[in-house]
C-alpha cells in the first residue's frame, strides 16, 4: 500500500481546540483524512480510558470497520475510543494521541503531549506547545485576503477569556488597554468566544481608534497573524500562544488572574528560550526560530508507519 492509499481519521469530541490540533496534524501528515466527532453516553463518558470496556458500543453515533490506517485523536473523551479501535483492528490502526491521555502511553503507538506535562517514554514525542493548522502558506494567503482591510498593523491582539485556570477581570483588561493605548500605530483586536462583552466594551472605550472584530463575517485571526509586526496574546490559551509563536514574530503575553503549574511552566520555558516576553506596553523586535512542532510530529508518524509496512 503506498502512502496515498492510507486512510486517516482525525477523531475528537468536537471542541474547537482539540479539532484544530487533530486536523492540523492530519493535514501535515498529508494523506486523505476524515474528520470524525464522537459523543459518549454514560457511563462510558465518565470512565478512565484504559478502564472503559466496550466503549464503541457506548457511542451515540457508531463507528465500525473499515478501520483507518492512521487514527489521530485529541482530548480526554477520545482516549478510550482510540484504545478500543487499536484493539478492534488488532493493531492495524496506528494510533496517535495528542495531549496527555492520563493513561499509560503504551496503549498508543505515539503520544504527543506538550512538554510542560512532563511525560516521557519511547513512544512519547513531546511538543513545545500545542499542535495547530498554521502554516506559512496559509499565512501568505490570509495576508492577501486581509491586507486591504487591516493594512499593516503594528500590533495584533488575541483575546481569550475566563477558563478553569484563568480569569479575565476588568482590572486585567484595563491594564492591557492602558498599555495598548500608549502604542504609536494601528492596533487590531480579535475577541474569542470566551471574551466577555464587558471586556470588549472596556477595550472599545479605551482604544477608540483600534480595529476590533465584532464577530460578523469571517474571523480575521489568520490575517492578523500574517500582517501584524507584533502580537499580544492573553496567557490563558496555550493554543493561541503557540500559533502566535509559529510566525516567528515578537510575541507578548498579557497577564490574567489565576494560573496553574502547567501554564506557568509553559510560559516560563518560552520566555527562557527568547520566544515570548510579558506585555508591559513597550514594543521591541527580536528573533527566534518559529515554534511549530506539527510538521516534525507528522514526519515521525510517516517514518514509523514506513517501518511497520
Amino acid at each position: 500500500m503506498n502512502s496515498f492509499d492510507k486512510r486517516t481519521w482525525a477523531l475528537t469530541s468536537g471542541e474547537a481546540g482539540v479539532v484544530s490540533q487533530a486536523v492540523g496534524l492530519a493535514e501535515a501528515v498529508g494523506w486523505p483524512f476524515e474528520v470524525k466527532t464522537i459523543r459518549l453516553r454514560a457511563p462510558w463518558s465518565f470512565l478512565p480510558g484504559h478502564l472503559c470496556p466496550s466503549v464503541l458500543s457506548g457511542l451515540r453515533e457508531p463507528l465500525a470497520p473499515d478501520w483507518p490506517d492512521l487514527l489521530i485523536t485529541c482530548g480526554r473523551r477520545s482516549v478510550a475510543v482510540s484504545i478500543a479501535i487499536r484493539k478492534a483492528s488488532r493493531g492495524r490502526a496506528f494510533t496517535v494521541h495528542i495531549q496527555n491521555p492520563r493513561v499509560p502511553a503504551r496503549l498508543f503507538d505515539i503520544v504527543a503531549p506538550p512538554r510542560h506535562d512532563g511525560m516521557s517514554g519511547e513512544n512519547v514525542l513531546s511538543t513545545r506547545g500545542a499542535l495547530h493548522r498554521i502554516t506559512p502558506a496559509k499565512l501568505e494567503a490570509a495576508a492577501t485576503v486581509w491586507r486591504d482591510r487591516l493594512g499593516r498593523p503594528v500590533v495584533a491582539v488575541l483575546l481569550g477569556g475566563n477558563s478553569r485556570a484563568h480569569r479575565f477581570t476588568p482590572s486585567r483588561a484595563q491594564t492591557l488597554a492602558d498599555g495598548l493605548a500608549g502604542i504609536d500605530g494601528s492596533i487590531v483586536v480579535t475577541p474569542s468566544r470566551r471574551t466577555g462583552m464587558e471586556i470588549v466594551t472596556l477595550l472599545k472605550r479605551r482604544l477608540p481608534r483600534a480595529w476590533i472584530w465584532d464577530g460578523a463575517g469571517e474571523n480575521p485571526y489568520l490575517g492578523m497573524l500574517a500582517l501584524a509586526e507584533h502580537i499580544v496574546v492573553t496567557e490563558d490559551s496555550v493554543s493561541m500562544v503557540s500559533e502566535a509563536a509559529s510566525t516567528g514574530k515578537p510575541v507578548y503575553v498579557a497577564a490574567m488572574d489565576g494560573g496553574s503549574a502547567r501554564f506557568d511552566t509553559f510560559h516560563a520555558l518560552l520566555r527562557e528560550e527568547g520566544v515570548t516576553r510579558p506585555f508591559d506596553g513597550s514594543l521591541a523586535s527580536w528573533r527566534y526560530e518559529p515554534v511549530n512542532d506539527t510538521p516534525h510530529i507528522a514526519a515521525e508518524i510517516r517514518r514509523r508507519l514506513r517501518q511497520t509496512a
